[in-house]
């Protein structure tokens, strides 16, 4: 019986065995290098208010949501394959822009192993630890 279910479903098991590995990937050593890169002060300053609504900036800010969902996605799947679910899931809230994101931010990051997480990382990388709200 399992082996007729692997034959019979094997492409679905490599596409998820393809995600798993990408996902993988990525909050390896990607994300890392993200945060490391986040300036110090990043979830207590006040995002920039852009008054520019040519072609371009809609098209960059849409890749940006886009992006952002598809990591909180990827995030949500981390939870129950390796990975790193909600440093991934946090990272792609940031993208995002809706309403209260601030305020879901400042909850997330407040959390005390996501906190313990992020400021690991920023410590083994010689950078100065986040100011949280």
């Amino acid at each position: 019986m399992p082996q007729e279910f692997l034959s019979e479903h094997s492409e679905t098991i490599i596409l998820i065995a393809g995600i798993s590995l990408g996902a993988f990937v990525i909050s390896i050593i990607l994300l890392p290098l993200i945060i490391i890169r986040l300036p110090a002060d990043f979830f207590i300053r006040e995002p920039a208010k852009q008054s520019s609504r040519s072609i371009g900036r809609l098209s960059l800010k849409l890749l940006k949501n886009l992006v952002g969902v598809f990591l909180l996605l990827v995030g949500i799947l981390m939870l129950f394959i390796p990975g790193q679910g909600i440093l991934t899931m946090l990272f792609g809230i940031s993208l995002m822009d809706f309403p209260g994101k601030r305020r879901l931010e400042a909850r997330c990051v407040s959390l005390p192993r996501v906190t313990r997480s992020l400021n690991w990382l920023r410590e083994k990388a010689d950078k100065p630890l986040f100011i949280l709200p």
